[in-house]
């Protein structure tokens, strides 16, 4: 049983897990974190009659998660624009594992963006599974199914997921992103062509908030114009950084030092199929506050 005097130590512990599942669970960090703060309330006034503190937290973030969930697709049924999940620092410790290769690819924006194809249940079961290695009785309990109710719904999960489009193999895209991006900043459309897949696809989440194309791009040509519109030298005069977001390397823009746009890609070989560009300053809020953290530690200006 949880003494009084570390309830407060056992949940800061718990923390960064807690945060990890409810951010793979809402693909947004601001409904995590207030997932997580109604978690702590509710610790706070039980964690001392708990035995398995990571068992009941868990079970507490998940069921506030699926609340979340039927609320948050009525949202995005009406959201301006493609929706794309909010980014996160992968090399923050306070947002959760992401220390594997496996960790980093289940919070890829790729991924997160695929898991609106399920059902809030189906959603959970394949997190709680495929994120953190739970077995099937464990995710029962959390859901309060039976084992094989459990089995069915993650059965449905991957299928559903089988029939999005596969997501490459993972390689080291930040070297063609470096390219990628030179040759948008310099307005070189047949150099940036030469390096998209012929089924390239954009989504450009403004979130209806900021400029941004309120359908996905595709095809080559179109996409290499638009990338060049919108970074070419005669639009673009702020300044990059590079990052790990969401597990893979990604680049961030800045106007006048403040966070004003996320760019990852997706690869097959060397050749970019798929670019994501978040720039809902909404969505930016919480990588802000990340990068800032991160600055502050290290003694230097983001």
């Amino acid at each position: 049983m949880v003494v009084v005097r570390d309830a407060t130590e056992t949940f800061t512990a718990q923390r960064p897990r807690l945060f990890g599942l409810a951010y793979r669970m809402l693909g947004s960090a601001h409904d995590a974190e207030d997932v997580v703060q109604d978690a702590w309330l509710r610790w706070s006034g039980h964690g001392d009659a708990v035995d398995n503190p990571a068992a009941w937290l868990t079970t507490v973030v998940t069921r506030l998660c699926l609340t979340r969930l039927d609320s948050a697709r009525v949202r995005r049924e009406t959201y301006v624009g493609p929706w794309l999940p909010e980014p996160i620092l992968t090399t923050d410790p306070a947002t959760g594992p992401a220390a594997t290769v496996e960790e980093r690819e289940s919070v890829s924006l790729a991924l997160l963006t695929t898991l609106e194809r399920l059902t809030p249940p189906e959603r959970a079961v394949y997190v709680l599974r495929e994120a953190f290695g739970h077995s099937h009785a464990e995710v029962a309990s959390v859901l309060d199914v039976t084992e094989a109710g459990s089995r069915q719904l993650h059965t449905r999960a991957r299928r559903h997921l089988a029939t999005a489009p596969a997501a490459p193999a993972r390689t080291d895209v930040g070297p063609l992103l470096a390219r990628f991006v030179a040759a948008a900043r310099h307005g070189d459309v047949a150099g940036l062509e030469s390096l998209l897949a012929a089924d390239v696809t954009v989504w450009s989440d403004g979130g209806g908030k900021v400029s941004a194309a309120r359908r996905p791009v595709h095809g080559r040509d179109a996409v290499a114009r638009f990338l060049v519109g919108i970074l070419g030298p005669s639009r673009w005069h702020g300044r990059g950084a590079a990052a790990e977001i969401n597990g893979a390397p990604a680049v961030l823009a800045f106007l006048d030092d403040q966070l004003a746009g996320v760019m990852t890609v997706e690869a097959v070989g060397d050749e970019v199929r798929a670019v994501r560009i978040l720039r809902n300053p909404d969505k930016l809020a919480f990588l802000a506050d990340q990068l800032s953290r991160s600055a502050e530690l290290s003694g230097r200006t983001p």
